[in-house]
């Protein structure tokens, strides 16, 4: 048998497994796989992580379902004091249940699925789980003030996530999709709130301000008032020391000249 004979053999092995490797999708980790054969029905076993599965026949669609992030964005929840928020800011961790994708592939409405920023995978029920945090959002704010959401961010992520989580209890997907993480990016109050908070500042300030100048004003009259009632006890002290120094003068304690308060000097002294 010539080389030639022999090696036709070992060209078409190769090139089958060329085309082997080729013709697969390997399930990334995070990743969920499921087979749409050439009739387009979908195969209902999973694809785990790290499996490689042929799309030399039919095709192999990869479903991202690990800290599938949400953005919920531009909101205008009505706050406690009837005011509308200007903007309010939010995204939503979840996980998809790896053994549900097929059901919820087959047996949910396309639109309530979203698709990665590339475009390669599908993201399981984003959509849905988008709608449900809105509505959330939307309830819990208005248990607050519009000034005093900011505060109270921990408190609302909590609230918003266990809003979220009763939804999908109710629809029977509780144990299919979890909710990990709520997180309140932004709360922008209406502007004529702040302009009213601002103004209201300004004035507390401006009362202080005067609390203080009465505070100072009464002080001062209280001063003055207990000089004038000690007046007659400043004379008696006075005349008290007088007769003390005269009384040591007497004695001869007191080797000083005693000059009479308008004193004006001896005139004409020759």
């Amino acid at each position: 048998m010539s080389l030639r004979t022999l090696s036709l053999p070992l060209l078409l092995a190769a090139g089958t497994l060329t085309l082997s490797l080729t013709a697969c999708t390997r399930i990334e980790t995070g990743e969920v796989g499921l087979r749409v054969n050439f009739d387009k029905t979908v195969d209902p076993t999973e694809r785990l992580p790290g499996s490689f599965n042929q799309t030399v026949v039919g095709e192999i669609l990869t479903f991202k379902i690990q800290d599938v992030a949400v953005g919920v964005d531009n909101m205008t929840p009505l706050a406690s004091d009837n005011s509308t928020v200007k903007d309010f800011d939010m995204t939503v961790v979840y996980n998809v249940n790896p053994s549900a994708v097929s059901e919820l592939w087959t047996t949910k409405n396309r639109t309530f699925h979203g698709l990665s920023d590339k475009g390669g995978d599908i993201l399981l029920m984003q959509n849905y789980v988008a709608l449900s945090a809105r509505n959330a959002a939307y309830k819990v704010a208005r248990g607050y003030e519009s000034l005093k959401m900011a505060d109270n961010r921990p408190l609302m992520e909590q609230q918003i996530r266990e809003n979220i989580i009763r939804t999908l209890t109710e629809e029977k997907l509780g144990d299919k999709i979890t909710v990990s993480q709520v997180q309140v990016r932004a709360i922008t109050p209406a502007d004529v709130i702040v302009q009213s908070a601002n103004e209201l500042v300004r004035a507390q300030n401006e009362l202080k301000t005067k609390e203080v100048e009465v505070q100072t004003a009464k002080k001062e009259a209280e001063r003055i008032a207990a000089l004038n009632a000690n007046a007659g006890a400043i004379g008696y002290m006075n005349a008290m020391a007088n007769l003390k120094i005269a009384e040591g003068v007497a004695n001869g304690k007191v080797q000083t000249i005693v000059v009479p308060y308008d004193f004006k000097g001896i005139v004409n002294a020759k």
